[in-house]
């Protein structure tokens, strides 16, 4: 379907692939993988057409068509939104454009050549195709009233969806997408992964949400060395296998045929598993493949983060009282009452991120527009990652100095005991002096994660904080909140983070909370949380 020949970049002295010979398959979902800066989005600007390599070449089979999700989305602001899906089939879409342009001036000369586009036309499905525009829209939240509306005139984040309908549409023989579940809503990305997870064609995909990766991916393509190699199974599948292969690497006394049995043993676990959940195509193409020869030992480097606490909280944690914040003249929570207990993990979650921010942001001192009351715990000690961590990052320290800012005693502001939290983030040697100021967005929340490690508070507060992190960030940071014995108040888009870590979910709407103490999954899917939702959202 698509292949990759003796393909090598470089940019400068910095060599990021050499020599990848490698091919993608009919049938199957890619999910490429690989360290922040190892050239995921490169790769695929590349198979895309839109970067060149150095060397080697992409082969697409003759009359495959492929498709890729845009990333600038302000290309097709001069077009209405049904035209800019139908786009997505460009060859499709020429066609129609010359016969509106014949119909304009409709002639007699015109009239064969009109007669020979629409044959053209309706083999290509074309009178179908507005209708299939529109259904592709309506399944991703775009309403009927705005499909003639001009994508300039258009929400930045409704942009994002109507980009998605355009490389979804006409059924492309190789899709290609980056990132395509960044900025949209829990139900959308459901929605998403179920077309995908039964999408009969070729899909590469780059993600950092790894339920995502898990629903849609029968391989992943890993990105180490500068080569890309191919693994049967989801991102779940290869992260345990490569740890457990790592393991048995130190495991020196184990036989061979003690080893390859506890192998042969995971992947029956794991295929058992898989088989009950829900997409089930996807998965089914997975597990057929799954072959022990494959799972290999990854050189991936995970931070070690660690959250202790100095002192056990005791039952009070906070308690919030008739507490409202109106932005702007939009009312974004309504007289809250809230009261957090011992040990809970709460995901917050609003449909309009402004409203969660607002609420770490008042609860933290940090905002002082807004009414009610809010009381934290004497026992209780607080340590927040707010979702713009700009501020923290302006003076010209390197990551030692920046680190002792925040220390409190003669032992922590010493240079040891300060590399040994950067040294925990991968922040090692010479990378422990590189300048605050100059930091990527991942290195910032990687700061940010030591800093926090450092307080040693018994309440975590967190927004949105997989931003910028990597998979191996992600999903050390998840495991760590997993055992974390304090409380922890957390707002994410990560499916997987929500789904393993919270105990208990609050969400805040214009006319209230809704407060249960059950997994994120449960909540989600419950027919009267639905119901309640709608009225608590709705004028």
């Amino acid at each position: 379907m698509l292949s990759v020949s003796n393909l090598s970049v470089q940019f400068g002295k910095r060599v990021l692939f050499d020599d990848v010979n490698t091919s993608f398959n009919n049938g199957n979902c890619y999910g490429i993988i690989g360290a922040n800066g190892s050239g995921k989005s490169t790769f695929l600007k590349i198979l895309a057409g839109k970067l060149d390599p150095t060397s080697g070449h992409v082969h697409l089979e003759p009359t495959k068509r492929m498709s890729v999700l845009e990333q600038n989305h302000n290309l097709y602001d001069d077009k209405n939104v049904l035209d800019t899906v139908i786009i997505g089939n460009k060859s499709l879409y020429d066609v129609k454009s010359e016969m509106d342009k014949l119909y304009a001036d409709y002639n007699d000369e015109n009239a064969d050549k009109i007669g020979v586009l629409q044959q053209q036309f309706e083999e290509m499905d074309g009178w179908n195709a507005e209708s299939s525009a529109a259904a592709l829209l309506s399944n991703l939240g775009i309403k009927e009233n705005l499909h003639f509306t001009l994508m300039k005139d258009v929400d930045a984040k409704l942009k994002v969806r109507i980009l998605l309908a355009q490389s979804l549409f006409g059924n492309p023989d190789v899709l290609i997408m980056d990132e395509p579940t960044n900025d949209l809503d829990y139900e959308t990305i459901t929605w998403l992964e179920n077309f995908l997870a039964n999408f009969d064609n070729c899909i590469i995909v780059v993600s950092h949400d790894r339920h995502f990766l898990d629903s849609v991916c029968t391989h992943i393509s890993d990105i180490d060395f500068n080569k890309i190699t191919h693994y049967s199974g989801n991102y779940t599948f290869w992260h345990e296998s490569s740890q457990l292969a790592l393991r048995q690497r130190t495991q020196q006394n184990k036989k061979s045929e003690e080893k390859k049995k506890e192998l042969q043993e995971f992947i029956a676990r794991f295929s058992a598993n898989v088989a009950k959940s829900k997409q089930a195509t996807s998965r089914k193409k997975m597990i057929e493949k799954l072959n022990i020869e494959e799972i290999k030992p990854s050189s991936r480097r995970y931070p070690a983060i660690i959250f202790d606490r100095d002192r056990v909280a005791g039952d009070q944690i906070l308690n919030i009282e008739n507490l409202s914040f109106t932005l702007e003249g939009v009312k974004l929570f309504d007289k809250i009452d809230l009261n957090i207990a011992k040990g809970d993990k709460v995901v917050i979650f609003s449909k309009d991120s402004r409203a969660t921010t607002a609420f770490y942001e008042i609860i933290n001192s940090s905002e002082n527009k807004f009414s009610g009351k809010f009381d934290w715990g004497i026992t209780t000690s607080q340590s927040y990652l707010p979702i713009d961590n700009h501020d923290f990052f302006t003076k010209d320290l390197d990551l030692v100095e920046w680190l002792r800012i925040w220390a409190t005693t003669e032992e922590e502001r010493e240079e040891v005991y300060l590399r040994g939290f950067l040294g925990k983030m991968v922040f090692s040697g010479e990378e422990a002096l590189k300048k605050c100021n100059v930091l990527s967005g991942g290195e910032k929340v990687r700061c940010m994660l030591s800093r926090m490690m450092m307080f040693r508070a018994n309440v975590l507060m967190l927004d949105e904080p997989t931003n910028h992190l990597d998979l191996e960030s992600i999903t050390a940071f998840n495991n760590s909140l997993k055992k974390f014995k304090g409380t922890i108040l957390f707002t994410t888009h990560d499916h997987q983070f929500a789904q393993s870590i919270a105990n208990r979910v609050v969400e805040l709407t214009p006319k209230g909370i809704i407060d249960r103490y059950m997994k994120f999954d449960e909540y989600m899917q419950d027919d009267k949380i639905k119901d309640l939702r709608n009225k608590m959202y709705n004028n």
